[in-house]
């Protein structure tokens, strides 16, 4: 086992590393920018290492500064969270010939699921359904306008190398097909460094859901159940849960079981996570895998019993999987509301500034994965999420009573946040009775 890590990321996902480290008995040095001085996760880890300025190209994305630190703290692995680093199959590069351990898959598999186009090919070689669409990627307009009109509109274009919602743009004709494209391909290479694009149909009336997996060195891969995740604004995630309400045990089975596949075929060690879309006929398709821990694993954790963070770190030290496949039980229901540091009803525009005012919800069943305290200022220059509300109860009536309650209990005040809309959804009739695809929220609440 590793004696001394490096967290090179930030937010409550740091947080959440240092206190499975403690509890493996595991040293941690957490570098930090500028406007992470003053975060709680800096003051619990052991040692901590200023990396540079605010703006994460200069920080949580400088490459050498990153391994310069981790070669002065005398670190033995990264721990790289979500975000950031964390699929970048150079920076695992840079880590494997600094003999330093890279907390997650190895270069190849990132490189080859984290481009979308070639893992859709992938998961046709293991005859998993995919989405029709492309091929691979596509160059120019006259391509995309040939393939919109033999899959038929609407259309989704996706960013090649994208993740997180980002570099995806919706065409329902002719007209706004080039448009989409040529928005998507400048999001993407902001984003991503990467342009490339492709299109797949747009399958409407659908469920996002999404299966955990583990594998170690040795070819053993498992699955931890599925997650929903269907309530989404703009492609953006914002509650999870584990079971998914809606589908069978039949079709809970086919898609580990494609998940799996996946996985093996892509030499896959370490935490991941296979996507589908369900449509109403209950069909799947293969989308994407996230080459990382997700935001939404606590879901998992608490179904399960099992502590995927305390195994991505096993893993990578070496160790074989102790879990096998019928050791898995999923009991229960989770949820997980993420809060942001955004207003809903403007736009979701982003809400930074000074929390005046924090009182985290508690009680049995309830979660709280935050870096947020009284006095603690918000920095504008990430990602908006400042904490994850997660629920666990027996059935699912009960946890959606749990979590409405818990949500009332929340107190963020000094800053916008999406507590107000996760109310109103909490209390709408087709989200308590599980009847939701990824529209409900747009729909229901947007438009």
């Amino acid at each position: 086992m590793f004696s001394r890590i490096l967290v090179a990321t930030r937010g409550e996902i740091a947080l959440r590393i240092i206190r499975a480290c403690k509890e493996l008995g595991i040293e941690t040095v957490v570098v930090y920018s500028e406007a992470d001085r003053d975060t709680i996760y800096c003051r619990l880890a052991d040692d901590t290492i200023c990396i540079g300025p605010s703006y994460s190209s200069e920080s949580y994305l400088n490459i050498p500064s990153i391994i310069a630190a981790a070669e002065i703290a005398d670190v033995e692995a990264i721990h790289p969270g979500y975000g950031f680093l964390s699929e970048i199959s150079h920076f695992a590069e840079v880590c494997q010939s600094s003999n330093i351990g890279f907390i997650g898959p190895s270069p190849k598999a990132m490189d080859l699921m984290g481009n979308k186009s070639r893992a859709r090919q992938l998961a046709l070689d293991c005859n998993v359904p995919i989405v029709p669409g492309s091929e691979g990627t596509v160059d120019d307009d006259t391509t995309a306008l040939k393939i919109a009109h033999h899959i038929g509109y609407p259309v989704i274009i996706k960013a090649s190398a994208g993740g997180g919602g980002r570099g995806m743009r919706i065409a329902r004709n002719d007209i706004s097909l080039a448009s989409a494209i040529n928005v998507a391909r400048t999001e993407a290479d902001a984003a991503f460094g990467n342009p490339a694009i492709y299109i797949e149909k747009l399958v409407t009336e659908a469920r996002h859901v999404e299966v955990q997996i583990l594998g170690d060195h040795y070819g053993n891969i498992i699955a931890l159940g599925e997650r929903d995740c269907s309530l989404q604004r703009r492609h953006q995630k914002l509650i999870e849960e584990a079971p998914c309400p809606s589908i069978t045990p039949e079709l809970r089975n086919l898609i580990s079981a494609a998940a799996i596949a996946i996985a093996k075929a892509a030499g896959y060690y370490g935490a991941g996570t296979v996507e589908f879309l369900v449509d109403k006929h209950a069909n799947y398709y293969f989308i994407e895998m996230n080459c990382r821990v997700q935001v939404e694993h606590p879901v998992t954790e608490m179904v399960t019993g099992v502590d995927i963070i305390k195994q991505q770190i096993r893993i990578a030290s070496g160790h074989k999987l102790r879990i096998r496949q019928q050791d898995v039980k999923v009991e229960g229901v989770a949820i997980e509301c993420r809060i942001n540091a955004e207003d809903p009803r403007n736009n979701f525009k982003p809400s930074p500034g000074k929390v005046t005012t924090y009182f985290a919800p508690g009680g049995p069943g309830v979660r709280i994965d935050s870096h947020l305290y009284s006095g603690y200022t918000v920095p504008s220059e990430y990602d908006s999420l400042v904490a994850k509300l997660i629920v666990h109860r027996a059935n699912r009536r009960e946890a959606v009573a749990c979590m409405k309650r818990a949500l009332e209990e929340y107190i963020i005040e000094g800053i916008k946040t999406t507590i107000p809309l996760y109310l109103e959804i909490f209390g709408h009739s087709a989200f308590l009775s599980g009847k939701v695809d990824t529209n409900f929220v747009e729909s229901e609440f947007f438009e």
